[in-house]
């Protein structure tokens, strides 16, 4: 029998003659994941077991998510949405929500010391520490409730399609590519599924560059983890939970500018020995926090060996901090010698 020809008593649009059945009741299981927002999960979802449910008709949801041995698709798909989604999950007597550390990808080990890693942890929201146009990031207290164990962290969530989105994308994700032509399509078209996508694409970038440049030893935050589209970073700032100002911010006076020159060259050498550079690096994505200068905003990190326009990357951002520097009166500061400096630590 052709493999189609056993699907036929489930999608009463199946038949002989259409051996793309299989194909688009595909099509139409992926299409259902991303209207619930959970297509960075698709790994949970067994297609065969789909097409076992009877159709593209879902059974009645069952409440007992498999308690009784049961594992519905119901139960599946529950336990595929994160951990913020409140129908999901039980609200804590202390804070909005329980630690996510048991769940989504954990940054590099080992883990700092100051970070609460114990699973008896809620997290509460203390505030938002910044809006843009892609993401919006808050300040978060992880704590264990009844201890003096806690630690804060910076959720940095990225708009999903109902919101704007990247704006100047198409440069940055030059290079980037996902396993499925389907998935292509859709980013290119920006459909709902496809912007979906870019969202995912955006912070699992910033999350992958930053292990990997945390590992190397560069300046930029810790990252704690990824969920879906939350990226939680090391907060950089104070006790109270104050940021630490950005480069742009500082007066004349209050840092040795020449040191902190030296620190962003130190860095951007790490990015150019591992083949990257920032993609947009500019004196209002760099923090200043007790004399140390950190690097933040990665999602748009560009390889510059497998992006056409790596090189223009670059040139840019080494041309737009060093021109900073020397505008503050650092003789060392040259945007020709840095740009030079870069391209051959990463081998152009």
């Amino acid at each position: 029998m052709p493999k189609h020809d056993q699907f036929s008593d489930s999608f009463p649009w199946s038949s002989p003659s259409r051996p793309s059945t299989r194909r688009r009741a595909k099509r139409r299981f992926h299409d259902e994941l991303a209207d619930d927002a959970v297509w960075e999960s698709e790994r949970s979802y067994d297609f065969d077991d789909f097409l076992g449910t009877g159709g593209i008709e879902r059974p009645e949801p069952s409440h007992d998510d498999g308690v009784h041995g049961e594992d519905t698709w119901e139960a599946r798909r529950r336990r595929g949405r994160r951990l913020t989604d409140p129908d999901d999950i039980d609200v804590p007597a202390e804070g909005d929500r329980w630690s996510t550390w048991d769940t989504g990808q954990r940054g590099p080990e080992p883990y700092p010391e100051w970070l609460v890693t114990e699973l008896a942890a809620v997290d509460t929201e203390r505030g938002v520490l910044k809006t843009g146009k892609e993401a919006d990031v808050f300040l978060i207290e992880r704590g264990v409730p009844g201890t003096d164990r806690s630690c804060l962290l910076a959720a940095k969530r990225y708009r999903d399609s109902q919101h704007r989105m990247f704006h100047r994308d198409a440069g940055y994700l030059e290079g980037r590519r996902v396993r499925r032509s389907r998935e292509t399509r859709a980013m290119a078209n920006r459909t709902s599924f496809g912007r979906q996508l870019i969202a995912g694409q955006w912070a699992a970038a910033e999350f992958e560059a930053l292990c990997r440049l945390w590992e190397l030893g560069a300046s930029v935050p810790y990252p704690v983890q990824l969920v879906g589209t939350e990226v939680l970073l090391e907060f950089i700032g104070d006790a109270t939970g104050t940021a630490a100002p950005r480069l742009a911010q500082l007066r004349r006076g209050e840092t040795d500018l020449r040191q902190l020159w030296s620190q962003l060259v130190d860095t951007l050498v790490v990015f150019a020995r591992a083949g990257l550079t920032h993609g947009d690096l500019s004196p209002y994505n760099i923090l200043v926090h007790n004399d140390r200068l950190v690097l933040i905003d990665l999602p748009q990190v560009v390889d510059v060996m497998t992006n056409p326009q790596g090189l223009r990357f670059l040139e840019r951002d080494a041309t737009v901090v060093a021109s900073w520097f020397a505008g503050k009166g650092v003789s060392e500061a040259d945007p020709d010698a840095l740009t030079a400096l870069l391209r051959r630590e990463v081998g152009l």
